[in-house]
């Protein structure tokens, strides 16, 4: 098999990575929690995570794998070793493309704020495949790409799987549950926090 190219996202394409990741996760239990009618989903969750992840290229890495026809993946990290501010205007600018789900996407955001790990790491903030794509490697690939540097560097990972398979697919690349371990929205609907422990610490596990 040949091994997709990952590179490095351009700032004019932060909108193309956001509507590949609201089509990714149209379908999940969290989305559809956020925003239940599917004829608003794709554009509120796309206007949210261009909101959420433009400043990843200041304060961390954005990564893509291109398609015959636009992205096919990406990978948004952010590097938490250092403050990563709050996205300027934060407030006033979710209520503006939240409409009526401001509640909701608010209550995503206060989750993951309140349960976010102190200790340094880089986060894996989003990771999304097109899903014409799915189970061809691609998130794989990208784990990989993005694992390589951080690895090199001695700090572990962190994240929040959306549901027991994305789970089941960073276990095989080495992330961990974490104590506290599900989180949940307002329905019910769990997260599952994640670790990704240094090279030296999964060598000594073993």
């Amino acid at each position: 098999m040949i091994q997709p190219t990952v590179r490095s996202a351009r700032e004019d394409e932060i909108d193309a990575v956001s509507a590949l990741i609201a089509l990714s996760f149209g379908p999940l239990d969290a989305t559809a929690y956020l925003v239940p009618p599917l004829s608003d989903r794709q554009r509120i969750s796309s206007r949210y995570f261009t909101l959420n992840i433009g400043h990843a290229l200041d304060y961390g890495r954005i990564e893509v794998i291109d398609g015959d026809n636009g992205l096919s993946a990406a990978a948004v990290w952010f590097d938490h070793t250092r403050d990563v501010p709050d996205v300027p205007d934060y407030e006033r600018r979710l209520a503006d493309l939240a409409g009526p789900y401001l509640t909701r996407l608010k209550a995503l955001d206060d989750l993951f704020g309140e349960h976010h790990p102190h200790e340094p790491h880089w986060q894996l903030a989003f990771l999304a495949v097109d899903p014409r794509c799915q189970n061809s490697g691609l998130g794989s690939a990208l784990l990989e790409h993005g694992h390589a540097p951080v690895d090199a560097i001695g700090l572990p990972q962190y994240l929040e799987a959306s549901n027991h398979n994305s789970a089941r697919l960073y276990q095989r690349h080495g992330y961990r549950d974490m104590n506290v371990c599900s989180i949940h929205l307002p329905d019910g609907t769990p997260f599952f926090r994640m670790w990704r422990s240094t090279a030296h610490e999964r060598l000594i596990a073993v």
